[in-house]
């Protein structure tokens, strides 16, 4: 193409940056000659990532990445997402509910935590039974950091809080194995369940080591959200919906019915569905 502006003139004619070549390129600029982690579909293993290394090795003298990690495939309801099948699914569309594959929304954090019960080497199919049974999981280790919050504390420990906070690190060193992890994590719940019962004790510097494993191996390992910081977000959202609504009283109060209409349209266009009453408009999100 002769408008093409990547080219540069050779001995055999214009010559053209492949994606192989594009790739090495912006990873050299922005990461440098060696970074850590590079991540991809295991479809990339060959020949794209080869060909990666191959072109900064001859460049820089040198391998450019430390580790590789390559994530396998995400099906539906064991059938391969595809478009053309209509077996597809957007991110923003099973937060919202707006599907006709799910029954009902969830959180990010519940499907964070869905995938997150899976090595990211291993096949992982999305189902709406798979993510019910996920949610119920994060409910209840996010009950249990609730109660952990309000255990008390004995002069000796009968649980042996360090052997189990160096079982998680292992996890995460078994090549981010995160559904050991995971199960790691519950065995903490167990442990929060048993101090609460009186069936176990845990000292004071156990509880502290045992709160601030759990929050850092939760919050920030896996990168899942509290209830309470879901509900901060659901909280804004339904401020900023007010002030929508409360925007398009005073439209419809000033016979502006071009506005009023804009508004309810452009919220049903993202799932917010306006409803007028005797008593006001309420909103739901669908």
């Amino acid at each position: 193409e002769p408008q093409h502006i990547m080219r540069w003139p050779s001995p055999w004619g214009d010559g053209f940056p492949g994606w192989h070549l594009e790739c090495t390129a912006m990873s050299t600029k922005y990461l440098g000659e060696t970074f850590d982690i590079h991540g991809g579909g295991m479809d990339l293993k060959f020949p794209h990532h080869e060909c990666e290394i191959a072109q900064s090795e001859a460049s820089h003298g040198h391998s450019p990445v430390n580790y590789w990690l390559h994530a396998n495939m995400l099906t539906m309801n064991g059938k391969k997402m595809a478009k053309s099948t209509g077996n597809n699914i957007l991110p923003n569309e099973i937060f919202t509910g707006e599907n006709n594959i799910l029954s009902k929304a969830y959180l990010p954090s519940v499907v964070r935590f869905f995938m997150m019960q899976a090595h990211y080497t291993s096949i992982l199919d999305l189902s709406d039974e798979a993510i019910q049974a996920s949610e119920k999981g994060y409910f209840r280790l996010m009950e249990a950091l609730k109660v952990l919050a309000g255990l008390e504390k004995s002069e000796s420990s009968t649980i042996d809080i360090k052997a189990w906070q160096q079982r998680c690190y292992d996890a995460m060193n078994d090549d981010f194995n995160t559904p050991i992890l995971i199960a790691t994590l519950f065995e903490g719940v167990k442990y929060i369940n048993l101090v609460k019962e009186g069936k176990e004790h845990i000292s004071g510097d156990d509880l502290q080591l045992l709160t601030k494993s759990m929050h850092d191996f939760v919050f920030e390992v896996l990168g899942l959200e509290s209830q309470d910081q879901a509900n901060t977000v659901s909280d804004k959202l339904s401020g900023a919906v007010s002030l929508l609504i409360q925007m398009r009283n005073e439209a419809r109060a000033g016979k502006d019915f071009a506005t009023s209409d804009k508004i309810r349209d452009e919220l049903a266009a993202m799932g917010i569905q306006l409803k007028d009453g005797k008593e006001g408009t309420t909103f739901s999100i669908s």
